[in-house]
């Protein structure tokens, strides 16, 4: 498992993290073993919303589930989002201290160590969000700050007046669904719609700026639809590569499509979804495998990507 320090925090953090948002009706021993295993893989970062299962479900569920010794605390990142509720988006100062203070409860825990604003608040008052922050960061409820699914414009809006750094961004991202990275392979291309920029340049925003991505869905084919690990209907040419590759580095294909991700040089992390912890094994298993240039390029264009 790859640990390293992402730009402007003095986390040591694994760049696969377990994604915690179906694990609602899943028993205590069910989720201590899915946590249990993905830290015996390596993995230290769990990532959670006030929004999964429910006002807070899936946090109270993990609090009740799982217990920290101190030590063990100073040795795990936990990280949750705010904003979306029931029919709109909310980044009012109110909400966002309110909503902390819910998810820390739930969760059994002091603080947080990032805090995310989920989707895009088009309401959003900047001074609003910076004066949150500034509470929950002088209180120690929250260390670190961060975004998802937000254009560089909203960024450098929220920069305007938040005082701590915006360190992450968290968007969909995988083989199948990178219009994050295609459309800048593709640029000047015309009449072609993977050229069509549809985030305002955020993949290289984020490398200039040192925010680190985290990529959600990373085995989705696309918004919200099927996987494409094993969908040789849709996704044929993409398994054959999948599979091939995954022999050569004694993985599985679940592994090279984390690795994917994983090898690109703006250090990409992986957000899992899955609640099965062999997956969670496999997908570990791709954490820091040094993919080639030309097998990193054959699985982008096996998975439709253009390459002018």
């Amino acid at each position: 498992m790859k640990i390293y320090i992402p730009p402007r925090t003095n986390l040591q953090a694994s760049n696969v993290i377990l994604g915690l948002m179906r694990i609602s009706d899943m028993g205590d021993e069910e989720i201590r073993t899915l946590v249990g295993t993905a830290r015996d893989a390596g993995i230290n970062f769990f990532d959670h919303a006030d929004i999964y299962g429910g006002a807070h479900g899936c946090e109270q569920r993990f609090g009740d589930a799982v217990t920290f010794t101190d030590a063990e605390r100073e040795s795990v990142i936990i990280q949750s989002k705010v904003g979306i509720r029931q029919g709109f988006f909310d980044f009012s100062k109110e909400h966002i201290l309110r909503s902390v203070d819910e998810s820390l409860a739930a969760l059994n825990l002091d603080y947080l160590d990032i805090l995310l604003l989920h989707r895009p608040d088009s309401l959003v008052e900047p001074e609003e969000v910076a004066s949150a922050f500034d509470v929950l960061h002088a209180t120690g409820k929250v260390r670190n700050f961060g975004v998802s699914n937000q254009t560089p414009g909203v960024i450098e809006l929220l920069k305007r007046s938040v005082n701590q750094p915006i360190a992450f961004n968290q968007v969909q991202l995988s083989i199948t669904h990178a219009p994050l990275i295609s459309q800048g392979v593709a640029a000047n291309m015309a009449g072609l719609d993977q050229s069509v920029v549809r985030d305002n340049g955020l993949l290289e925003y984020s490398r200039l700026n040192d925010m680190t991505l985290q990529a959600w869905s990373p085995f989705q084919s696309g918004v919200f639809t099927g996987v494409f690990v094993g969908d040789r209907v849709n996704y044929g040419p993409l398994n054959d590569a999948l599979e091939e590759i995954a022999a050569a580095h004694g993985v599985t294909p679940t592994g090279i499509a984390v690795a994917w991700i994983t090898r690109h040089p703006a250090n990409i992390q992986v957000v899992l979804g899955t609640t099965k912890p062999a997956r969670v094994v496999e997908s570990a298993a791709g954490s820091d495998i040094p993919l080639s240039r030309e097998e990193w390029y054959r699985l982008f264009t096996a998975a439709g990507h253009s390459l002018p």
